[in-house]
């Protein structure tokens, strides 16, 4: 049965997006601000600047106390955070319904007047915040690094994916006061922003109360560049090696896909559910060699990301089973995946795939917030807030042959880019190969989605 989740959509005056997505079951409300810039629109010179406003944000602004964001909402009852990614920054919170009015003005005022709070003092201080988690989160935690190893070995120099979410430390320390103003003014602007309501909130009342606090900020972003064309897959693996104090060796392999939307989103899906066939399901022939049947991993994980500035990505991780060679485990990977480029899915693949994506789509939808997050995602990236609706229309279009088909284009052992952790006291030591990928930038978890708290 196809989902039908009520949506209505209106731009204010000032370019400022508005989804409302009705919803009275429980007396709260999930405000959500998606903002056009993430990583991949920060300049040479100028990374980790996205991250950074993701901490500014919450120290105060013209009307509110450093701080005071925060203690306000949390002392209604509300819960709320944000998140840094290549694509967006987004601000969420989820409160009871009478305090909706004083959300949508703590969100009008930083994201219109958070100049005046932006001193050299609270720039300084969120400076050393995010050293100290760059520290904690990513430089000391065991395979803390990997992903942005992974960017700079599969992406070229110069792309605006090379580069993760963290940045550059170096490129924060240079950071002048006006630097950062300058940041604000170019991208954080009501032409630039999705705002979305979910929850217990009429059409009519959500767009006049959005009208009446956001709708007077007038600012204007700078221009937004063209997407890049679509990323070819390598035409010869590239490769990073790494020695480290991790508790076993680790394979990553990463592909270029897809971009996710516009015309190449019947592609992203069915490189997307080849990636699931291979190895997210309990009897996927990754699983079941390299798992259950020799066993060479102790496990075997596989993923994609979808992106819009031409590329996605691809992964398939295996944690190499204790005195067994990574280079064993990474040719079998490889052979599974010419074995599934010739064979394509099975139809009991394709069946557990679609009940999996089914259930994921399903769970995600039923929480509120995670609701507002997808229409804001679709709205902001793909200006389609109805995609909630037809996702899984269109990924029960995707037939095998076409999953097949984007394994033999995307996913073939020549396309990959491997990084590869060796244990330091491992048994297959070996001194990490030198590239020039190889950096001190971080990553978070498997999204590496930056969060304030």
């Amino acid at each position: 049965m196809p989902l039908h989740y009520t949506l209505e959509q209106r731009r204010l005056s000032n370019g400022l997006r508005v989804v409302v997505q009705p919803d009275p079951t429980t007396p709260t409300v999930t405000v959500n601000l998606w903002v056009g810039v993430g990583s991949r629109h920060e300049e040479a010179g100028r990374t980790g600047f996205a991250h950074l406003f993701e901490h500014l944000m919450f120290q105060g602004s013209e009307h509110v106390a450093n701080g005071e964001h925060f203690q306000a909402l949390m002392g209604v009852g509300g819960r709320l955070n944000a998140t840094t990614w290549f694509d967006r920054t987004n601000y969420f919170e989820t409160v009871p319904t009478g305090a909706l009015e004083l959300a949508l003005w703590l969100e009008a005022d930083r994201h219109g007047r958070l100049l005046p709070a932006l001193t050299q003092e609270n720039l300084d201080n969120q400076r050393d915040v995010v050293k100290e988690e760059k520290r904690q989160r990513y430089d000391n935690q065991p395979y803390g690094t990997a992903l942005a190893r992974i960017y700079e070995t599969l992406f070229p120099e110069g792309h605006p994916y090379h580069h993760s979410t963290i940045g550059s430390m170096a490129d924060l320390d240079a950071a002048s006061l006006q630097d950062v103003h300058d940041f604000y003014a170019r991208h954080y602007a009501p032409d630039n922003t999705v705002l979305t309501l979910v929850g217990d909130v009429t059409v009519e009342r959500a767009v006049a109360l959005a009208e009446t606090y956001l709708g007077p900020l007038q600012q204007r972003s700078e221009p937004r560049r063209p997407d890049l064309p679509q990323l070819p897959p390598l035409t010869t693996p590239a490769r990073l090696e790494v020695t480290e104090e991790v508790p076993n060796d680790r394979i990553y392999l990463a592909f270029r896909l897809p971009v996710e939307g516009g015309a190449s989103r019947h592609d992203f899906l069915a490189a997307s559910m080849a990636l699931d066939c291979l190895g997210a399901l309990s009897f996927a022939p990754l699983e079941q060699r390299l798992v259950r049947e020799e066993p060479l991993a102790n496990s075997v994980d596989t993923s994609a990301m979808g992106f819009v500035d031409g590329v996605s990505l691809g992964l398939v991780v295996a944690d190499v089973a204790e005195g067994v060679d990574p280079d064993r485990v990474e040719a079998v990977i490889c052979e599974e995946l010419e074995r599934f480029a010739a064979d394509g899915p099975s139809p009991q693949m394709m069946e557990a795939v679609l009940a999996q994506a089914e259930r994921g789509w399903l769970s995600a939808l039923a929480a509120q917030d995670e609701r507002a997050d997808l229409i804001c995602h679709y709205t902001l990236l793909h200006d389609d807030p109805g995609y909630i609706n037809t996702f899984l229309d269109q990924v029960a279009e995707v037939t095998p042959e076409q999953v097949r088909d984007a394994a033999r284009e995307w996913l073939r052992p020549e396309q990959r880019a491997a990084v590869v952790y060796r244990a330091a006291d491992g048994e297959h030591e070996r001194p990490a190969g030198q590239n020039s990928a190889e950096s001190d930038a971080g990553t978070d978890e498997e999204n590496d989605q930056e969060v304030v708290a």
